[in-house]
């Protein structure tokens, strides 16, 4: 498989937001619109410590695992707002995939911020990532967008699947650039599909919410829905067409294509250059955010936003949430975020030594297997004071 140079299919409209635009004609299910409809008449409800990202800490059942009689899965599910929990009672299937797309975004920001003070550390309890998420900071920001693209590539994943009952195939046009002698309608990824469901789902907690404009509170709402929405963008824009060949010895005479869903890996990416350049913003008296410097351009609905400043991670702060970076592996020859005088914030570092275990002079079997020996090797490691 590999991809063609090509434009991918665009829906109509382009995208929905709060930033403004046209609005994308609806295709989801007329249960979902109903569902979302109802949300916006919820009374205010106080901020819980809970969070959905919650389904990623232990496996979601899915509905034919269930045992006729018990209680709905959906009242016993930690984290969700009322919101998210009648559409829970609608989509049921589709929770064990909100749970894989909450891992996954989980996973990825631990990988983009693993050499850094603040390492997207999950905590013991339901909010996942403890306290430090209740400041507005670009790390926030980052947490939110990545765990709402998580969920729309694990739900479009799971309608090209088969594994939903409401959504398959993409149904995306064909490209207009797509070469005549090229067939359009694989099995593609259902973007569509899960960019809606994430929206409707993941938004639902701050959409219930009824904070008095030009609050603190508003502006922190705005900027859950900003960031939710720039996750939700970078998996449907980066998506592509991709073709297999087919042919006598694979002359690739002919090709069949359909739209695909990038590495998670490259959105995660790409989210982290949004992180560095995220826009400070700061709510206005009609309710709207504003950036701290107008000298800088508007951000669009692509771009994270944050309106705190970032707390200090070199110490613990059990008020801030900060976990520090006492005990953290660092790098004495580096100058980078990773390096020991960064990471460790000034306090010095311990040496020690560890005996690390690796595969070696691994050599080819005719037919079919690698064999490996085992290389000890004693190593220095630098921890932070």
């Amino acid at each position: 498989m590999q991809g063609a140079p090509l434009q991918k299919p665009t829906a109509p409209g382009v995208f929905p937001g709060h930033w403004g635009g046209p609005r994308l004609r609806p295709t989801m299910p007329s249960r979902l619109l109903l569902a979302a409809a109802l949300l916006s008449s919820w009374a205010h409800l106080p901020a819980e410590a809970s969070s959905w990202w919650s389904l990623a800490m232990s496996p979601v059942q899915r509905p034919e695992m269930f045992i006729i009689g018990a209680q709905p899965v959906c009242s016993q599910l930690p984290g969700l707002s009322p919101g998210q929990r009648k559409l829970c009672q609608l989509y049921q299937e589709h929770m064990a995939y909100i749970g894989e797309g909450a891992k996954t975004g989980i996973k990825e920001c631990q990988y983009q911020f693993r050499q850094r003070r603040w390492n997207c550390s999950t905590v013991d309890n339901m909010s996942v990532f403890g306290r430090v998420m209740q400041i507005g900071s670009r790390e926030t920001a980052f947490a939110y967008a990545v765990s709402a693209a998580g969920v729309a590539d694990a739900v479009s994943r799971a309608c090209r699947e088969g594994e939903l009952s409401t959504c398959g195939c993409s149904r995306a046009a064909r490209p207009q650039d797509l070469p005549r002698d090229w067939l359009w309608g694989g099995c593609g990824d259902n973007v569509d599909y899960g960019y809606r469901f994430a929206k409707e789902f993941v938004d639902a907690r701050e959409r219930e919410k009824n904070f008095a404009k030009g609050s603190e509170e508003q502006a922190r709402v705005l900027m859950n829905l900003q960031n939710n929405e720039a996750g939700r963008r970078a998996v449907y824009k980066m998506a592509d067409v991709a073709c297999k060949c087919h042919g006598v010895s694979g002359s690739c005479s002919l090709k069949t294509c359909w739209l695909q869903l990038a590495e998670f890996r490259k959105v995660g990416d790409q989210l982290k250059e949004k992180y560095d350049s995220a826009a400070a913003m700061r709510i206005t008296r009609k309710g709207k955010l504003e950036l701290v410097n107008s000298r800088f351009n508007q951000p669009t609905p692509e771009d994270l936003v944050y309106v705190d400043s970032s707390p200090d991670y070199c110490l613990r702060n059990e008020t801030t949430g900060s976990l520090g970076t006492q005990g953290r592996l660092c790098n004495k020859t580096s100058e980078g975020m990773d390096g020991c005088e960064l990471m460790c914030c000034g306090r010095g570092y311990d040496q020690f030594k560890s005996v690390q275990v690796e595969r070696c002079h691994c050599k080819f079997h005719w037919c079919c297997y690698v064999k490996c020996k085992k290389c000890t090797e004693i190593v220095d490691q630098y921890v932070c004071k």
